[in-house]
C-alpha cells in the first residue's frame, strides 16, 4: 500500500486560482467593451472589422443611386479640369431635365468664380433645383476660411440631429455667387491614424451652426418625406453609428462594382441609358487621379471619394426602407460569451491536458469570430477582439499554470512512487502514453507476500535498538530483490512485505520476475543467517507465498490520504499460501495461477489443501531450485 499524502488546502487553493483566472478573463472583455476609448479603438479591432467589412460587402446592384464620374475618358473628351461652369451646368441640367434624376449632389466645390454665364446658371440650379452643393469643413485645428460658408442650422434650434457633433476649425466654401444655394453638404473628412477612411462626421458645428454631410443633405433634399410622420432614417442611422466624438462609421455595405457608374462625358453627349438615371439619386464626383479625389477605405487601398458618400446614402435609404441591420447589444453578447468560455475553462482546465485545453480555446476563438462576423453589422461600438484577448490570456496564463500544476502533481506522485517502485519502472511510467498511470484499473498481476516466522520470539527479549536493527536488516533482505526485479512494493507488514508485478505498468513475464525475486530473497536470508550464526544467534526463517491472477490496482483513498495498492482474490490467495508455509517444509509456496504463467521455472507439486476462506481445495507448488 503506497501512501500518497494529499494536502487538504491544495484543492481549495487550486480551485480558487482557476476561478480567479476565469474572472480575470471575463473582466478583460468587460473592460474592453464598456470602457472603450472615444476615438481610438483597441489594437486589432479595426483590422478585424475591415476583414468583416470586406466579407460582408455585397456586389448586388444598388439601383437607387447612380454615380456620375468625371473620369479620365471624360477629361480627354471634354477637356482638362477645371471645366467651364457652363459645362457643369449642362451636366446638371441634362441629369435633372433630359434624364429625370431625383436629385444631384456634387462632390465638388467652387471657391472661385469662373465664366459668368455658367456661374449664373449653376447658382439658379443650386437655389431652385434639387441640387446639393458641396463645401469642406476642416478639422486640423488651424484657422482656415476660404470662400463662403453656406447654409447651416442654428445649433440651439437643431432637433433632428441631437447626437454628438464635432467642431470644425475652418472651412473651404464656394464663391459668393452660390451663397443662395438651398442645399449644402460637407465633404470634409478625417481618416483614422492608419490612413483608412472608416468614419465621417454626420454633423459638424462651426461658429454656432450645424452642417450636415453631403449624403444626408442629398437624402433630406430628395429622398426623405418629412410629412409621413415617421422617424427620420438619419436619426436612426446616426444615433446607432455615431461615436461620442461626433464621427460615425461609414456603412460600407456594397463594393464599388455594385453601384451604377456613368461617365460624365456620356451624360453631356446624351449617350447614357436613361434607365440608369431616371428617378435616381445622383452623386457627381471624380475617379480621376488627376483630380486627387482618391481615398483609402476598408474595401480598397485607393478608391473614388464619392464611394464614401454613396455608402452613407445607401445606408440612409436602407433605414428608410426598413432593411437596415437591426441594432444588437454586441458588448453584452461579447461579455456573456467570454463568461461562458471562462466557465468551461474553469471546469476543463483542472481535468484535461494542456493540449486539450488549448484546442478548446482555439475552437472557442473560431466560434467567436463567427459571432463577431454577424454582430459587426449590427453594433458599431463593441470590441470584436476582446473575447479573443480573453482567450489569449487563458492560453498564456491559465494553460501553463494548469500544466505546471499537473507536472508538479505527477512529479510528487512519481517521486513518492519511486520509493516503492524500481527506478526503471518510474522512468517507463514517464515515457508511457498512459493518460493517468495511477488510476485504478483491472490488470493481471503476480503478488509476492513474505514474512518472518516467529518474529515475536526473535525480538521479544531484545532492546528496542536491536529489535529495530533486526527488523530493518530482515526487510532489506526482502526489499532489494523486489526492487531489482522491477516489482512494486505495496507495503511493509511490520516483519514482512507485500509486492506485486504487472502494475502500474503491464509486465509480460510478471510471474517469472516474482519467482526470481523469491529465489533472491531466500539467497539473501541464507547469507543473513550465516552472519547471525557466526555471531551465535539463531537463524531466521522467511516464508513466501506467490500467486498470479486478476486484481484491481490503482490509487485509492480519500482527500485525507491516498494509497497505491492491488486488491483481488489472487492477492488474498498469496497471503494464504504464505501462511500455509508454516506447516510445510518449504519456504516458497506457489499457487496454480503462477505455475500456469511462468515460463522459466520448474515446480514441485505439493498436493491440495483447502485454504482459509476458500470452499474448494487449491493446488500447492514449490520451486525446484537447482543447486
Amino acid at each position: 500500500m503506497i501512501f500518497l499524502s494529499r494536502s487538504l488546502n491544495a484543492p481549495v487553493v487550486s480551485n480558487m486560482a482557476w476561478r480567479m483566472f476565469g474572472i480575470a478573463a471575463v473582466c478583460i472583455t468587460a473592460v474592453m467593451q464598456w470602457w472603450t476609448p472615444a476615438v481610438n479603438t483597441y489594437p486589432g479591432d479595426e483590422w478585424l472589422r475591415d476583414r468583416f467589412t470586406i466579407m460582408h460587402a455585397s456586389d448586388v446592384p444598388e439601383n437607387r443611386i447612380t454615380m456620375v464620374d468625371i473620369d479620365e475618358t471624360s477629361l480627354v473628351k471634354i477637356g482638362p479640369w477645371p471645366w467651364p461652369r457652363s459645362k457643369i451646368a449642362d451636366l446638371i441640367e441634362h441629369l435633372l431635365g433630359s434624364y429625370g434624376a431625383r436629385g444631384v449632389a456634387l462632390d465638388i466645390f467652387f471657391s472661385e468664380p469662373a465664366d459668368e454665364e455658367g456661374d449664373a446658371r449653376l447658382a439658379m440650379l443650386a437655389q431652385h433645383g434639387p441640387v446639393v452643393m458641396a463645401q469642406v469643413l476642416d478639422y486640423n485645428h488651424t484657422p482656415l476660411a476660404i470662400g463662403n460658408l453656406i447654409g447651416g442650422i442654428p445649433a440651439n434650434k437643431q432637433t433632428e440631429h441631437s447626437g454628438p457633433v464635432i467642431t470644425a476649425s475652418g472651412f473651404i466654401g464656394n464663391h459668393a455667387g452660390l451663397i443662395h444655394a438651398k442645399h449644402i453638404g460637407n465633404i470634409g473628412f478625417v481618416p483614422d491614424a492608419d490612413g483608412v477612411l472608416r468614419h465621417i462626421p454626420p454633423m459638424t458645428e462651426f461658429h454656432g451652426f450645424l452642417y450636415p454631410t453631403l449624403s444626408s443633405a442629398l437624402f433630406n433634399c430628395c429622398a426623405h418625406n418629412p410629412n409621413t410622420g415617421a422617424t427620420s432614417p438619419i436619426v436612426d442611422l446616426f444615433h446607432q453609428k455615431t461615436r461620442s466624438d461626433g464621427f460615425m462609421r461609414v456603412p460600407y455595405q456594397h463594393h464599388l462594382s455594385a453601384f451604377t457608374i456613368i461617365k460624365a462625358s456620356d451624360i453631356l453627349e446624351l449617350k447614357a441609358p436613361s434607365v440608369f438615371v431616371k428617378d435616381k439619386l445622383i452623386i457627381l464626383g471624380s475617379s480621376s487621379l488627376n483630380l486627387s479625389d482618391r481615398v483609402t477605405t476598408p474595401l480598397s487601398p485607393s478608391t473614388s471619394g464619392f464611394l464614401v458618400h454613396a455608402s452613407v446614402l445607401s445606408g440612409l435609404l436602407d433605414a428608410q426602407a426598413g432593411i437596415a441591420p437591426v441594432n444588437w447589444p454586441g458588448k453584452l453578447i461579447a461579455t456573456l460569451f467570454s463568461a461562458f468560455v471562462a466557465c468551461i475553462a474553469v471546469y476543463t482546465f483542472p481535468r484535461l491536458s494542456a493540449l486539450s485545453n488549448s484546442i478548446i480555446l482555439g475552437a472557442a476563438s473560431i466560434i467567436w469570430l463567427l459571432f463577431a462576423y454577424l454582430i459587426c453589422q449590427h453594433d458599431n461600438f463593441f470590441s470584436p477582439t476582446a473575447p479573443l484577448l480573453s482567450n489569449l490570456f487563458l492560453l498564456t496564463m491559465a494553460v501553463p499554470y494548469g500544466w505546471q500544476i499537473a507536472q508538479g502533481k505527477s512529479q510528487r506522485l512519481l517521486g513518492t512512487l519511486q520509493q516503492y517502485v524500481a527506478k526503471a519502472v518510474v522512468d517507463e511510467l514517464l515515457r508511457s502514453d498512459l493518460k493517468d498511470p495511477l488510476a485504478p484499473r483491472q490488470c493481471y498481476v503476480t503478488t509476492l507476500i513474505a514474512d518472518m516466522e516467529g518474529y515475536t520470539s526473535h525480538v521479544g527479549n531484545l532492546p528496542i535498538e536491536d529489535a529495530a536493527t533486526l527488523t530493518r536488516d530482515f526487510l532489506k533482505c526482502l526489499t532489494e530483490p523486489v526492487m531489482a526485479k522491477g516489482g512494486t512494493l505495496d507495503k511493509y507488514t511490520g516483519d514482512g512485505l507485500v509486492a506485486f508485478w504487472g502494475a502500474p505498468l503491464p509486465v509480460e513475464n510478471h510471474a517469472d520476475l516474482a519467482l526470481d525475486a523469491g529465489i533472491e530473497i531466500m539467497n539473501n536470508l541464507r547469507i543473513f543467517n550465516t552472519t547471525r550464526k557466526n555471531l551465535g544467534l539463531k537463524p531466521i526463517r522467511g516464508r513466501i507465498g506467490i500467486e498470479s491472477g486478476l486484481a484491481m490496482a490503482g490509487d485509492f483513498g480519500t482527500s485525507y490520504r491516498s494509497i497505491y495498492t492491488a486488491v483481488g482474490d489472487s492477492v488474498n490467495v498469496a497471503s494464504r499460501l504464505e501462511d500455509a508455509a508454516r506447516s510445510l517444509p518449504y519456504d516458497i509456496i506457489v499457487g496454480e495461477g503462477t505455475v500456469k504463467n511462468a515460463t522459466r521455472h520448474k515446480f514441485k507439486f505439493l498436493g491440495e489443501r483447502v485454504l482459509k476462506g476458500k470452499d474448494h481445495p487449491s493446488k500447492l507448488f514449490t520451486l525446484e531450485v537447482s543447486e
